[in-house]
């Protein structure tokens, strides 16, 4: 019984070559399909002998063997048609899907565009080029609008497998390495290496906290990711969402110092570090008190998390308002 072509092989050489796949292992699939389709088919006809399907190379013809011997029933060449086709299409499908993969598996920890297609309440559908990745509820920024056809910058995070075993590529707008990425892009000495990102720290959405440093001579770490007139880190913010603001302060592998820095605006008045303990006590005037907790503790939270210590503010009077009382 022909059910495949010779001319037909030739095809499936010609494309297993362009896809990367091996003829003879798509050749062993359409066997061992040739015989799940027999059993089902006829399970009156199948006995405990074994049985095996052998396709030959040369003229594409099939054929169901017990001993040796042929029992392909006449009637059975349609459906192994239909059988090898599926094979074929199958093998050549998830060939395409491992070359995609492999494709977006060197740009893990990258920005991608991609275009929003659909919603559900797990995940968000975007269109990043050649294939549909998924951005998980846990890697969205609250409150963003996440419309159909709207177009976003987000981070490769990762390709992991669903409970199929299928891949998935999982992307964010949450992630630091959002920020970093695009201040790569932005920021020419970030890019080339003069200005070093130190540490990221985010509340997606509200604030951020990015710490740089650099040892070149002459070179302002601060001053060169702010950019001209701020313009620099605005298109930053554009990008993750202009409701988030970007602060970029000096690092210092001092931690007194970092933290101080990292609660600015607020003035600090004295750091007592428990290094140990990785617990910090900041004194402040009440009146700054409000300024390095931040709306919400966004702003101590984010500081504590920069420099790796609990951070607690005691807020203190001023000599002013001590004087006042004192009179």
């Amino acid at each position: 019984m022909s059910i495949i072509k010779s001319e037909f092989l030739l095809a499936l050489n010609q494309v297993a070559t362009e896809r990367g796949i091996s003829p003879e292992e798509v050749i062993a699939s359409i066997e061992a399909a040739v015989i799940a389709a027999y059993r089902k088919e006829y399970p009156e006809k199948f006995k405990d002998e074994p049985i095996k399907a052998i396709v030959n190379k040369e003229t594409g013809e099939i054929k169901i063997l017990r001993n040796d011997k042929d029992i392909t029933p006449p009637e059975f060449g349609r459906i192994a048609t239909q059988t090898a086709k599926q094979v074929i299409i199958q093998k050549i499908r998830e060939a395409e899907k491992q070359t995609i993969i492999a494709h977006y598996q060197s740009q893990i920890g990258t920005i991608v565009k991609g275009r929003i297609i659909r919603s559900d309440n797990h995940f968000i559908y975007v269109d990043i080029g050649r294939v549909e990745a998924f951005l998980p509820k846990e890697e969205q920024i609250k409150n963003e609008n996440y419309l159909p056809n709207t177009t976003m910058i987000f981070f490769l995070k990762s390709i992991e497998s669903d409970k199929f075993g299928n891949p998935r590529i999982i992307i964010s707008r949450t992630h630091p390495g959002l920020i970093l990425e695009l201040l790569e892009r932005e920021v020419p000495e970030v890019a080339n290496g003069s200005v070093e990102v130190k540490k990221i720290v985010r509340e997606p959405g509200e604030r951020a906290k990015v710490a740089v440093f650099s040892s070149v001579t002459g070179i302002d770490p601060v001053g060169a990711c702010v950019g001209q007139k701020g313009i620099r880190v605005q298109t930053v913010s554009q990008e993750i969402g202009e409701s988030e603001r970007i602060d970029i302060i000096l690092w210092s592998n001092n931690k007194e110092q970092l933290i101080t820095t990292a609660l600015s605006p607020a003035k600090i008045k004295k750091v007592e570090l428990n290094q140990d303990k990785k617990k910090a006590k900041v004194y402040v005037d009440e009146k700054e008190a409000p300024l390095a907790i931040g709306k919400g503790g966004v702003n101590i939270n984010l500081a504590s998390k920069l420099a790796d210590v609990e951070i607690d503010v005691i807020q203190v009077k001023s000599e002013q308002e001590k004087n006042s009382l004192a009179s």
